[in-house]
């Protein structure tokens, strides 16, 4: 609501109750309006003005992409690997990767490379050492090629006509642009990781993205369906917005969940996060 809204409702009630100027004078009016002037502006200061998204597993559908594509490529060469299983491992790597560069083993390197060095250590255990570099480096890029879940286009599509929309994501530029190209994803600019040298959950690649859109960290919210993320996002001053995603891991694992009041918003998927900023 406000704040001129929220006077003339304090004016209209105080001035209509004759009972509570005759009591408490001209101090209950000073009063009352500090507290719905007050109210006013900590609603003003809480309007958020950008959403960023956690992208893997929030957005699109990494498991089930990667499944559908190497089940494709069974078919066509003739081959049984077990794609979920090859998912979940090259998944797996990714937290461990990461923690390298983080603790300075590694230089800054780009997930894409990352991504490389798992997979070259996961060919063998499956049988696909005999893969040529085009096939390896068309099997890297599966990356780039996830589909969204169901309800992501059309819930992004709802958001940015009230938000600027982003990704928050581990992923490099290259990656996020083309997968936002592939499944249609209507980001208004790339943000992530490359982009401030800092993997998450470092608190440089928040606030980085934070500075970037010209706002504070109050204004910006992050939605993410992991909450190890949206518990960082919040120590940094972000907003939060928990995505539930029952089938990220598939039968192996169980998603993340969260209650309402765990974080600032908490949501069935990015369409009812929609409806619940009234998008």
């Amino acid at each position: 609501m406000r704040a001129s809204a929220l006077y003339a409702e304090a004016m209209h009630s105080l001035f209509n109750r004759r009972e509570s100027l005759a009591a408490f004078g001209a101090g209950a009016i000073v009063t009352a309006l500090g507290l719905k002037l007050g109210r006013a502006q900590a609603e003003s200061a809480a309007i958020p003005k950008a959403l960023v998204f956690d992208t893997f597993g929030t957005v699109v559908d990494w498991r089930g992409s990667i499944i559908a594509e190497g089940n494709a490529w069974n078919k066509a060469k003739g081959a049984a690997v077990d794609w979920g299983r090859f998912a979940d491992r090259w998944r797996a790597g990714y937290a461990p990767a990461m923690d390298k560069v983080r603790k300075g083993e590694l230089p800054w390197t780009k997930l894409d490379t990352l991504h490389r060095m798992i997979l070259d250590s996961l060919l063998p255990e499956f049988g696909l050492s005999g893969l040529s570099e085009e096939e390896k480096d068309h099997w890297n890029r599966v990356w780039h090629r996830l589909n969204p879940w169901p309800d992501s286009v059309a819930g992004l599509t709802r958001l940015k006509k009230k938000f600027t929309i982003a990704p928050l994501s581990n992923g490099n530029v290259a990656l996020l642009n083309d997968m936002a190209r592939h499944g249609g994803l209507p980001w208004d600019l790339i943000l992530g990781a490359e982009v401030a040298h800092h993997y998450k959950p470092d608190r440089e690649a928040y606030l980085t993205a934070v500075d970037l859109l010209g706002l504070t960290p109050a204004e910006v919210i992050m939605c993410a369906a992991h909450r190890g993320d949206l518990q960082a996002a919040r120590s940094f001053g972000l907003g939060t917005a928990f995505i539930h995603r029952p089938k990220e891991y598939g039968p192996t694992r169980q998603a993340d969940q969260a209650h309402p009041g765990e974080f600032d918003f908490v949501t069935r998927d990015i369409l009812d996060l929609a409806a619940q900023l009234g998008a």
